[in-house]
């Protein structure tokens, strides 16, 4: 499996650090019971364990995962040569163990506001609990199930995870509440004597993590068959930082894919026009013709239609074709931001209707930012601002051709409907005898009337088709919106000339360009392929 190029599954882990002795093979097998499931639910996903690795349910489960080959990312709640005064002698060589086999160790940064008497035990330990519990997809919780204490512990992790019941600094709680699970394996503490440890049970949304998970796999196996080679948004020669390369790396992967799965969802599209033009057709033959073979036609017509339609839902290519896009311009987003030197992270920045129809790339943007913090700071205009705009004005060019191709396609149309009705009318004044005698005579009027009956028919019926076809692509919004970000990209390249590349100024590029793709997303979820076309 190629991590450079897929999204790993985050199994966040928190638990007490007072187990029984004789607990520990029950829980152990439990803790790997269900990270064989996850694996099993995620089989084209790395799974990686993030944890405190505090003496305990921590130390625990990262031999657990070590035993299953799972890879380990430790976050600390203070300096490591502070915390390692918490631990025993022979937890304190597991703890060493674990940090050289982890794939990076780092002190958990402060998510609430710093205390004005400064940074506490409690609040340290608070932070790493919130940060665990806001980056990972799952959080296992050995726990005895019964509420904190201090505001720092097991059971705080779990509410941090499962109610977002924590105060950042800025802003909401990224993560939601709805779209999170605890996977619960009863711990009791050493003073207890009640129960047998490792019963399991699902806290949370199960069904949205699980959905969760199922679309991360999904897209990481589609990822697989994509080639990550392309032209980088980054200045040449800049591949000094791996985290941004690999962000980069699936951020152009999502948007081959998200082009790939828009060229089916248009074909659909065009051939559903089609079809249902044929019916059209196809019927009036068979009604104003008496050609009564061309009901099997039409039933053929119909069952074509159907048949892309079907094609339409199994290939989920309408979701597919969003939603990675939507990937892709928050892991773009996110780069930039790592590129300029700035600790903004883009899944703060989703508004809440993004974070409830894409949970799945929120977590995703929260697991590929973990412990990443940007090496140096660079120049952002020429590839970010400048780019976008160019990348706009070409954009909008291009849907205001489609937009002129749809208006005089359908203008034609509309014309040949009048031209075929007007044609009509002085057919019956001249040959049908509409309020004369006829004037004209023919050698069959019936069978010229059933011609023009067809073409009016027919013509029309595309005319409405062609309408309803382009009007899925919502090109006047699409155009709209281009030169929107267009203008908008002009002010933001006069901003960082007047003010600077600030946070201020960078938390404002972002979240507009993330509100604008995630309005992209609502209008274009609207223009399902179906039958109703």
């Amino acid at each position: 499996m190629n991590t450079e190029k897929t999204i790993p599954i985050i199994i966040g882990v928190t638990g007490h650090r007072a187990i029984r002795e004789k607990d520990r093979p029950a829980l152990t097998a439990a803790v790997k019971a269900e990270l064989e499931k996850l694996r099993g639910l995620c089989s084209h996903s790395p799974l990686v364990m993030l944890s405190s690795l505090a003496e305990g349910a921590d130390l625990l489960c990262a031999d657990a995962a070590e035993e299953l080959g799972i890879p380990l990312i430790a976050v600390l709640p203070r300096e490591r040569t502070d915390y390692e005064q918490d631990f025993s002698p022979e937890a304190l060589e597991r703890f060493a163990h674990h940090c050289e086999r982890a794939g990076q160790v780092f002190v958990s940064p402060s998510t609430e506001p710093l205390p004005p008497d400064g940074v506490s035990r409690a609040y340290a330990f608070r932070q790493a609990g919130i940060y665990v519990a806001s980056h990972c997809h799952v959080l296992l919780a050995l726990w005895d199930g019964e509420p904190g204490k201090h505001g720092c512990g097991t059971a705080e992790t779990v509410d941090f995870a499962l109610n977002g019941s924590y105060d950042p600094a800025s802003g909401l709680s990224p993560r939601l509440g709805s779209n999170e699970a605890v996977i619960h394996l009863y711990t009791p503490r050493v003073e207890s004597t009640e129960k047998t440890a490792g019963a399991v049970a699902v806290l949370g949304n199960q069904d949205a993590v699980w959905d969760i998970l199922r679309k991360t796999d999904d897209f990481n196996q589609n990822a697989s068959k994509v080639s990550s080679t392309g032209n980088s948004r980054l200045p040449a020669g800049h591949d000094g930082d791996p985290a941004l390369k690999k962000m980069e790396t699936i951020s152009r992967i999502a948007g081959k894919l998200s082009r790939q799965y828009a060229g089916r969802y248009r074909r659909v599209l065009a051939l559903l026009a089609v079809a249902s033009a044929l019916v059209t057709f196809a019927f009036l033959l068979y009604d104003e013709a008496q050609a009564i073979w061309m009901i099997l036609v039409c039933g053929a017509m119909l069952l074509a239609a159907w048949g892309c339609q079907r094609y339409a839902v199994r290939s989920d290519c309408h979701r597919r074709y969003i939603e990675y896009r939507a990937l892709a311009e928050g892991l773009r987003v996110q780069t930039y931001l790592g590129y300029a030197g700035s600790g903004i992270q883009a899944s703060g920045l989703l508004s809440w209707t993004q974070q409830e129809e894409t949970a799945w790339i929120l977590d995703a943007l929260c697991a590929l930012t973990i412990g990443n913090t940007p090496r140096e700071a660079h120049d952002i205009r020429s590839c970010w601002v400048d780019a976008q705009r160019e990348y706009h004005q070409k954009a909008a060019k291009s849907a205001e051709e489609k937009l002129s191709a749809s208006d005089r396609t359908v203008r034609f149309a509309l014309l040949l409907s009048v031209g075929l009705y007007l044609l009509g009318v002085g057919y019956e004044l001249l040959c049908g005898g509409l309020v004369f005698r006829p004037t004209v005579a023919v050698g069959d009027v019936e069978l010229w009337r059933t011609v023009l009956k067809i073409l009016v028919g027919t013509i029309s019926a595309v005319t409405l088709f062609v309408a309803n076809f382009y009007g899925r692509l919502s090109l006047p919004r699409t155009l709209s919106d281009h030169r929107k970000m267009e203008r908008f990209y002009e002010k933001m390249s006069s901003e960082i000339e007047k003010c600077g590349q600030t946070d201020t100024v960078l938390t404002v590029l972002a979240r507009e360009e993330l509100t604008e793709n995630g309005n992209w997303c609502s209008y274009q979820r609207d223009n399902k392929p179906d039958l109703s076309l």
